[in-house]
């Protein structure tokens, strides 16, 4: 799929994308090619690389899944190289770069998958600015939504989204979107500028004595034939539904109370004899967080903790928690290495579902999209592969027309985010802390799991399938297959394992500790009842 979009014969109307982030600017190139017009309405200031305010984790370690990035590539072609033309560095997956899980080194072999190590402002600049040179998208920074407007679309009380209601923070940027949109209709009254089917259906409801409903009162209405939520995790799509008469979707939350710090220092070619990067995952017990390589040649350096276990912004404190990590990988970078700036934190209470695929009626010209309709915990970097899912589930639907959209696509996009959703947070259950329900499905997965992350350090077949997994490649039956299945009790129940504390060279030189024990009871748990509960649905 080419971003130079389609011809405007073949596209018609006006999309409103509210949020230019990741989840906003992909649902924008993707909407590019179904409609005339795209306006993209961000908040923020959007000017070069900068960090934003909208993005407050756009400071910390960003994943970009390899599933993420084969998407984004097909929207953007070429943008792989564009972004290591602008000194992104890119290696192999395992390959120049070292991941740790339950404190094991993953065993480094070839997995096919392509990491693109770019900051996360260097992505979305490079995405927004291809995205804005595509026919008919618009992109406008300083423009706040407060509510969307709705008309009947059915006996039954159904409705209809015909735009969206905006505030501009000055009088510039109010000038500069003005020929979007005008107060709303009243009376019958025309609307100029807007000429669109969603401003003739504004139009009607007036001249019929009817209400269109718009929500918090105030601003200026944007007509559109559809408005796209991508304002993330404090969306208040919810609020906006119930105010126009719809259902509230249901919701779930994991609170997990994940805390992590962030700084850049200068690389020095000693640092991890020369890799790329290091990822050492959290688990109970044990603190997680990681380094890589961005554009500039510098370390990007995260710390991070669960329920409470954060780390500390002063110099000392911020060495001494990385110097607990079940791994030196780290410490010896932030000991070493020269700060170029202090430790950003970032704190992030918990994961959010929001189930739109439930409503029975979902509103005809709206639909939510990316981290406003789950958040997942950033530690497992799903976020921006999910969002990508996300808008190629959009692009989907809308080659199969308008009709019913929001429905479809609902269905459709739920398919994505069910598998990174328990992914996350079945392994925030392993932490006795986290409230949730955990099944005896859940209690044999991450059991099995553990076992998996064994193996995946003593087997390059059993690494590179969980890696693939894990960059949502690979269907979550990959790790039960019969000979996969073999695979991992075998290794998993191993006798011995390298000690986590040894680091990549003990690790060459066959070091080996007595292995830890799991849970009591779990080998027995697993060799018995494990096969029929991982194979049930529920």
């Amino acid at each position: 799929m080419a971003d130079a979009g389609s011809s405007s014969s073949e596209r018609r109307g006006r999309a409103v994308v509210l949020g230019a982030s990741i989840a906003g600017i992909l649902a924008a190139r993707v909407l590019a090619d179904s409609y005339e017009q795209v306006v993209v309405l961000d908040r923020d200031e959007l000017t070069g690389v900068l960090q934003r305010r909208g993005t407050a984790q756009g400071r910390h370690l960003h994943g970009l899944m390899e599933r993420g990035r084969r998407i984004i590539e097909d929207l953007y072609p070429g943008v792989t190289a564009e972004l290591v033309g602008l000194g992104a560095p890119t290696t192999e997956v395992l390959t120049r770069s070292r991941w740790y899980l339950s404190g094991l080194r993953v065993h480094p072999t070839s997995t096919g998958l392509t990491t693109v190590l770019a900051s996360r402002p260097l992505l979305e600049s490079t995405l927004r600015a291809r995205t804005a040179a595509m026919p008919g998208v618009e992109i406008h920074a300083g423009v706040s939504a407060s509510g969307l407007v709705a008309v009947p679309a059915a006996p039954d009380g159904a409705r209809r989204v015909v735009g969206v209601r905006v505030t501009a923070t000055d009088a510039a940027t109010a000038a500069a979107i003005d020929h979007l949109g005008q107060n709303a209709p009243r009376n019958g009254q025309d609307a100029p500028h807007l000429g669109h089917d969603a401003a003739r259906l504004i139009q009607d409801a007036a001249g019929n004595g009817q209400d269109a409903s718009q929500g918090s009162r105030g601003g200026t209405v944007i007509a559109a034939d559809l408005v796209v939520d991508a304002t993330g995790r404090a969306s208040r799509a919810p609020d906006w539904l119930a105010e126009i008469g719809c259902d509230r979707p249901a919701e779930e939350r994991i609170d997990i109370d994940l805390g992590y710090a962030s700084r850049t220092y200068e690389r020095r070619p000693e640092h991890l004899d020369g890799d790329l990067g290091v990822v050492v995952s959290t688990m109970p017990g044990w603190r997680g967080g990681g380094a890589i390589v961005l554009e500039g040649n510098r370390w990007h350096v995260t710390l991070g903790g669960m329920l409470g276990d954060h780390p500390p912004l002063d110099e000392a404190g911020f060495q001494a928690f990385a110097s607990t990590m079940p791994v030196p990988d780290v410490h010896q970078i932030v000991s070493t290495a020269r700060p170029l700036e202090d430790p950003v934190p970032h704190r992030f209470r918990g994961s959010v579902r929001r189930f739109f695929e439930r409503l029975a009626a979902p509103p005809e010209g709206f639909l939510v999209i990316g981290d406003a309709a789950c958040s997942l915990n950033p530690i497992y970097a799903q976020g921006m592969t999910v969002a990508a899912q996300q808008a190629e589930a959009l692009a989907g639907c809308l080659r199969a027309g308008r009709a019913d959209l929001p429905r479809r696509f609902y269905q459709e996009a739920v398919t994505r985010i069910e598998f990174a959703w328990q992914m996350s947070t079945n392994a925030d259950l392993n932490y006795p802390g986290v409230v949730g329900n955990r099944t005896p499905r859940v209690r044999i997965m991450n059991a099995y799991i553990r076992r998996a992350h064994i193996a995946a350090h003593l087997d390059p077949t059993v690494a590179r399938t969980f890696m693939r997994l894990a960059n949502l490649v690979e269907p979550p039956s990959s790790l039960l297959r019969p000979p996969m299945i073999a695979r991992i009790l075998r290794h998993g129940f191993s006798a011995s394992v390298p000690t986590p504390r040894t680091g990549a060279s003990a690790v060459s030189k066959g070091r080996r500790t007595p292995r830890r024990p799991g849970p009591p009871g779990e080998n027995r748990l697993i060799r018995a009842r494990w096969l029929p509960l991982l194979s049930s649905k529920k």
